[in-house]
């Protein structure tokens, strides 16, 4: 039995205008750094179990 393939949802009026204000306050942020913590991942997979 086949599955209904629903819409994607659609923002508009108000939700649209929120929504893009939200993604340039997130794009204008500094980024993070993670490489510290990508570096103790990597020791931490490399060791032996």
């Amino acid at each position: 039995m086949a599955l209904e393939i629903k819409s994607t949802p659609v923002l508009k009026g108000e939700s649209a205008t929120r929504f893009l204000k939200k993604v340039k306050k997130v794009e204008q942020s500094p980024k993070k750094d993670f490489s510290k913590q990508v570096e103790i991942a990597r020791k931490i997979l490399k060791k032996p179990l």
